[in-house]
């Protein structure tokens, strides 16, 4: 009996999956991902070069957007190796090892992404409440220890989940329907209690992304406030107007991951290729169309980066 227990967890690997029914059209399937690939990492990489290079754009707004173009880097970065390994190479196998790593850096980079889109929001806040103190009050200083709280949490929250499904056995078929690992689907190939882990991670869940979520929906009720009590309509528009391109940010960030959470919680009676799909849009969306939003909308990063690549 001992040995066949030994058999039984001695799979070291997890196989990932691409898109069902498609495996003879991969490597068509791969150019886009390469493309969007190729968009996420330039853009994000160009837009934190021009604030970089640019003093008059260490400013408060301009530097959570660098905070988001890492955390965009870092998300397509995680991803990359196994969804372009399986639809170039057909390489599915992963070790367990590789995996846990993967999904810590993808759902801990989540984490961030949220905190700094709320950040974000703050930010705007502040600007249009308060003006007069906006720079008193988002300090160089202070802005480094909110970026550094932002990494904490998103490392505190995935850590115990990651260590717990370590310490799982996984008895059965460990084939994921992703190209790349995730908490809840990891979670669902062990043969353990996962009663632990599937509390904690729906709590964790709601305190992290719910909260900032609510807490960014509360700040555009008061930016509203603040700016329809301005006499000037062309004043309201032109405030109303810096607020643009966060708010596509969180919308592209918020809504596919909202969509994904509901589908995994009822996947009895969702379709495999939805799941695949808004996988694919939660991760992928976010670093691809937040350079290219806040290149549109913002006129001085805009000006910037058409210099450079005009000389």
């Amino acid at each position: 009996m001992s040995a066949v227990n030994d058999t039984k967890f001695s799979s070291a690997v997890f196989l990932l999956t691409g898109i069902s029914g498609q495996e003879d059209s991969h490597l068509w399937v791969s150019l886009p991902f390469c493309l969007m690939y190729v968009i996420s990492i330039v853009g994000n990489s160009v837009i934190l070069f021009i604030i970089k290079t640019n003093p008059s754009l260490h400013e408060p707004m301009y530097i959570f957007l660098s905070m988001l173009a890492i955390t965009d880097l870092g998300i397509s970065i995680a991803t990359m190796p196994t969804i372009l390994g399986i639809y170039l190479f057909n390489s599915r196998e992963i070790s367990f090892d590789s995996c846990f790593a993967q999904l810590f850096f993808i759902h801990s980079l989540q984490c961030i992404e949220s905190s700094v889109l709320l950040l974000m929001a703050f930010d705007r806040f502040i600007a249009i409440r308060d003006p007069l103190r906006y720079a008193s009050i988002l300090t160089l200083p202070g802005i480094a220890k909110m970026g550094l709280v932002c990494v904490l949490r998103g490392v505190a929250v995935m850590l115990p989940l990651t260590i717990l499904l370590k310490h799982f056995q996984y008895c059965r078929d460990n084939v994921l329907s992703h190209s790349y690992c995730m908490h809840q689907e990891v979670m669902k190939m062990s043969c353990s209690d996962i009663t632990v882990n599937n509390i904690y991670g729906l709590f964790t869940k709601l305190l992290t992304m719910g909260l900032d979520s609510l807490l960014i929906f509360l700040s555009y009720i008061m930016i509203l406030k603040t700016v329809l009590s301005i006499a000037s309509n062309s004043e309201c528009l032109r405030a109303l107007n810096t607020c643009i391109s966060h708010f596509c940010a969180v919308l592209i960030f918020y809504i596919p991951d909202i969509f994904l959470s509901v589908i995994h919680r009822f996947e009895n009676s969702s379709s495999p290729l939805l799941q695949i799909l808004l996988g694919y849009i939660s991760l992928m969306l976010p670093p691809l169309l937040n350079p290219i939003v806040y290149s549109v909308k913002s006129k001085h990063l805009r000006v910037r980066i058409i210099r450079v690549f005009v000389k």
